[in-house]
């Protein structure tokens, strides 16, 4: 398979989009409800490089995309969440948790929707604008399935689960997602996460 400029163009940009989205709508559900920590380390934000990790988000996809893999995979820096901070963490973590599929799931019928709006795309950007807004829908909606599903430490995990949101360590999910911290320890903790994307045609 030979990757085009063209190739990466319609891709890096939706991926970009909604793992920003997904990573910002945690820290936003967060501060909503009372922890202030993604707030302060400038994470409430939809600045993609704010939540980008270089090695997990850039070097690792380009990597198994310059080496023909089937498949692509990648993570972006979790959000770090206290939940002790919350208001009530029992139920507030459920949402801090489904913010960012929930956001997913939104981008995707968003992208779905501006497809009507194609007529409106001068005709020499229409491909390309309706190839980024393909591969948003398939990006976002695998996403959100895959974060929902109820195993920890995926963010579906965690509402399913009180019990994965009280761990020692750290919580890792698809897009980068939340990790649960100690406030004396914020530091101490790293997560991982993958994010599917598209398989080599």
């Amino acid at each position: 398979m030979n990757i085009s400029l063209y190739d990466v163009s319609v891709w890096v940009l939706p991926l970009v989009i909604a793992i920003t989205f997904h990573e910002a709508a945690h820290g936003f559900v967060a501060r909503h409800f009372g922890d202030n920590t993604a707030a302060e380390q400038g994470r409430v934000s939809f600045n993609p490089l704010r939540h980008i990790d270089p090695f997990g988000t850039l070097v690792l996809p380009g990597i198994l995309l310059l080496s023909h893999s089937p498949f692509l995979f990648g993570y972006a820096k979790p959000v770090p969440v206290n939940f002790r901070a919350l208001r009530n963490p029992r139920l507030d973590m459920v949402w801090v948790a489904l913010a960012g599929p929930a956001t997913n799931i939104a981008l995707a019928l968003l992208a779905a929707s501006a497809f009507h709006a194609l007529t409106f795309v001068p005709v020499n950007a229409a491909q390309w604008v309706a190839d980024n807004l393909k591969n948003a829908f398939v990006i976002n909606v695998v996403l959100a399935v895959f974060n929902m599903l109820p195993i920890p430490p995926l963010d579906g995990g965690r509402g399913r689960s009180r019990i994965a949101a009280q761990r020692a360590g750290f919580t890792a999910v698809a897009a980068g997602g939340v990790r649960d911290v100690d406030p004396d320890r914020i530091s101490d903790h790293c997560s991982t996460g993958g994010y599917p994307a598209r398989s080599k045609s």
